[in-house]
């Protein structure tokens, strides 16, 4: 299937689920079934995004299937209205704290009489959510897929042998009968978010499909210098004419922004403060997106504006923008997602600002190319 450059490799292990009950338990379904399905995806926005192609390709399969989602508040935003999501089910992040929310939740799912709940998490608190649903076919991942208890509290465990995020979670799919699907999004266009964005390039006075950068990140490791990205921008406004939008989340990470504002010397513009929603609109609009390992890159990617993404220990193998325009950099990638938290910025220093520019020509040339 189709993704960004990139390299490194992954592997299986054996689940805890053996082969025998695993085929007992593994009927496939026909075409013209109607089942009533759950995806579990509780977090986070790069990770809910990168699920979405689980119901398209659901929908692709069964036309008449009723599905659902469940996600908690943080990302649930970017599902509301997804065409192939037939109910979305919002909870607080510490939902399972909650003894009688736990209860009300259990006899609300139980109510919807699912029949297949897809888990697509690979961690206790999701497969408990799958259990707590009452379906009797509750599919996870196996193989290192599978953290924590979840491979003991699903009925099922795929086999994951594919490298990138997207195709493992399609894998989730092969126990129902569907087996390297098409890939797509769905992502929903709303025209508040499309007016939202018009009216913010309007405002200043951006009057050309700009450039994105989002500066931020959730891990300091995960972080590229601010003065190299400043140095992207001028690269854009001095190479392509093409102003550059800065994007941000928390408050620390728009004091990043507006230090590279400043570093900038005027080729990036500070966005004001947006919702999820108002950035994936600003997505759309962007002929280019620029960012480290993080949920708006992969936001980016959903939508198919072509992305670079700078990668340090997490590896772009499988975690890259996925899809055909996009290129991802990366250093060294780390084993070890302790490891990969307190791994140095140094990581990301090897990425040096004349790489992010050849890969930015790249990447705009590429569209110049296919536009023609």
């Amino acid at each position: 299937m189709p993704r960004a450059d990139r390299t490194q490799s992954s592997s299986t292990q054996s689940s805890p689920v053996s082969q025998a009950s695993q085929t007992a338990l593994s009927p496939q379904l026909d075409q013209d079934d109607a089942p009533r399905v759950l995806i579990v995806r509780l977090s986070a926005i790069g990770d809910v995004v990168q699920s979405m192609p689980i119901a398209c390709a659901l929908r692709d399969r069964f036309p008449r299937a009723w599905i659902a989602w469940a996600v908690e508040q943080r990302a649930a935003a970017l599902l509301e209205g997804h065409p192939e999501v037939d109910e979305l089910i919002t909870l607080p992040r510490r939902w399972l704290k909650s003894p009688g929310g736990v209860l009300k939740l259990r006899r609300r799912l139980r109510a919807m009489r699912f029949d297949v709940a897809l888990e697509a998490q690979g961690l206790t608190k999701s497969a408990i959510f799958a259990r707590l649903s009452g379906a009797p076919r509750r599919i996870g991942f196996g193989g290192r897929w599978g953290r924590e208890l979840s491979q003991w509290i699903n009925t099922e465990a795929a086999p994951i042998t594919a490298e990138h995020v997207v195709d493992r979670n399609l894998q989730l799919l092969e126990p129902l009968g569907i087996h390297q699907p098409a890939v797509r999004f769905g992502m929903p266009e709303v025209p508040a978010e499309q007016a939202a964005a018009k009216r913010i390039l309007a405002e200043l006075g951006i009057k050309v499909p700009p450039a994105i950068i989002n500066v931020g990140a959730g891990w300091p490791s995960k972080l590229w210098p601010t003065e190299r990205f400043a140095a992207v921008a001028r690269y854009l406004r001095s190479r392509w004419n093409l102003p550059t939008l800065l994007v941000y989340g928390p408050a620390h990470e728009r004091r990043m922004a507006e230090q590279m504002a400043k570093w900038s010397a005027g080729a990036a513009r500070l966005a004001p403060p947006t919702t999820l929603t108002e950035l994936r609109g600003l997505a759309r609009a962007a002929r280019l997106f620029i960012g480290c390992d993080t949920g708006p890159l992969h936001l980016a990617a959903g939508v198919g504006t072509p992305c670079v993404g700078l990668f340090g220990p997490w590896p772009a193998s499988q975690h890259g923008p996925y899809g055909e325009g996009h290129v991802a950099l990366q250093a060294v990638a780390i084993e070890g997602t302790r490891q990969r938290r307190k791994a140095s910025p140094e990581l990301m220093r090897k990425i040096t600002v004349e790489q992010a520019c050849r890969a930015c020509e790249r990447v705009l040339r590429r569209s110049e190319r296919e536009a023609a």
